[in-house]
């Protein structure tokens, strides 16, 4: 009997509890299993920080509407697994999510078999090959794919694409990709093969030159004249600088109807207008800092959760510039910072800061705070947007 979506969910869920392991020798074997469906698509990667999946979504989009048949994998999701694998225009549907996943869990029991003891598929390897396996049953010609954590032993490194996409470099995730920008760098550009082009967004000097030891040739990104705020628009541009890689060209009628159209979950998100209400799912600093400069020039009360293994104190700092007044509350997280904690760090930054533990308790009185002609934002963690988009009373799927 083929799996449901929640049957789906189950199983990649039950894989969180072994953890992270990297290396590609298990997706190798996975996608040999599969049938390396991975060859039968061309791929733009797309790499970096911050960016990745607005980027993803915006080629992936713009493919399609010159007529390419396109697809996309993206990580993390909001509310569902499934949201992860897009065909055109569209969340993977719920049925064939399910087979999806059925057909690359059974790969991995073969794969499993053939391991050391203690060593297993992980749950963002199964979920990638079961995305590049539909994405090749669906006839996708290009599939613009995010990277997850990193690159040189991330599960998608496997692609070798002849478009790569650096979106930005900040520091993250420094346990396992090293303590300074440079180091973080060379992780995610070791997914440069050779004779690869590379579009590169908003880098500093320092990646840039880094950048040129890949021996990939090197584009840089235009501005793009279209209507979408901070980042988006930047986001947008890389996109286009990749897409064009790809065609050769762009119709300036398909970008203009493209951006006119596009939007991202959780990203600068307007779920609100009195008072005007926004989820964003920044999650380190230097995201923290483009939705600051990306908001509208207005007063905005902030509702804030970050993990606790994030730069509690600068991410407050950038938040601060634009919100004097926070509420602290805590995202369904283990890992989540106590309000309390981050609300006196809040304070001694200078800001306002009160505690409501509830999420969306802490959205309707931040609200209450703003007043009908005010404005709001929430922030910090994607899980924290993930728990306010999903229906209330529903178990939401795990976001990494």
């Amino acid at each position: 009997m083929t799996w449901s979506a929640g049957r789906a969910e189950e199983h990649l869920l039950g894989l969180e509890l072994f953890g992270m392991r990297f290396g590609l020798e298990r997706m190798r074997r996975l996608l040999t299993a599969l049938g390396s469906p991975q060859e039968r698509f061309a791929a733009i990667h797309v790499v970096g920080t911050n960016g990745k999946s607005s980027t993803v979504r915006m080629a992936a989009a713009l493919l399609e509407e010159h007529g390419v048949r396109a697809g996309a994998f993206l990580s993390p999701h909001l509310t569902s697994f499934a949201e992860r694998i897009r065909i055109g225009d569209h969340d993977l549907e719920p049925d064939a999510f399910g087979a999806a996943i059925q057909r690359a869990a059974a790969a991995a029991a073969k794969v499993d078999r053939g391991l050391e003891e203690g060593d297993r598929v992980t749950q963002f390897e199964l979920i990638t090959a079961a995305a590049f396996d539909e994405l090749a049953r669906r006839g996708v010609e290009v599939a613009a794919v995010e990277a997850g954590l990193g690159g040189r032993h991330d599960a998608t490194g496997v692609l070798r694409a002849p478009v790569v996409v650096l979106t930005n470099v900040g520091l993250e995730h420094t346990r396992w990709l090293g303590p300074t920008v440079a180091d973080i760098a060379r992780e995610k550009l070791a997914v440069v093969a050779p004779g690869a082009t590379l579009v590169l967004g908003e880098v500093e000097p320092e990646v840039e030159a880094l950048a040129q030891e890949t021996g990939a040739r090197i584009v840089r990104v235009d501005d793009v004249d279209v209507d979408l705020p901070g980042y988006q628009r930047t986001n947008f541009a890389v996109a286009c600088a990749a897409v064009r890689e790809h065609l050769g060209t762009l119709d300036p009628g398909v970008v203009a109807r493209v951006a006119a159209r596009i939007t991202v979950p959780g990203r600068l998100q307007v779920v609100g207008e009195r008072p005007l209400t926004i989820l964003d799912g920044a999650h380190n600093p230097s995201g923290v800092e483009a939705l600051a400069d990306a908001l509208p020039d207005r007063p905005f009360v902030g509702v804030v959760s970050i993990l606790d293994d994030k730069d509690a104190g600068a991410m407050l700092r950038a938040l601060l510039r634009r919100c004097p007044r926070l509420v602290c509350t805590a995202a369904p997280s283990p890992r989540a910072l106590p309000p309390a904690t981050l609300a006196s760090l809040a304070e001694q930054l200078g800001g306002e800061a009160e505690i409501v533990r509830n999420p969306r308790a802490a959205v309707r009185r931040a609200q209450e705070l703003a007043g009908q002609e005010g404005a709001v934002v929430v922030t910090g963690s994607i899980y924290l947007v993930a728990e306010l988009v999903s229906a209330p009373g529903t178990r939401r799927a795990s976001a990494l």
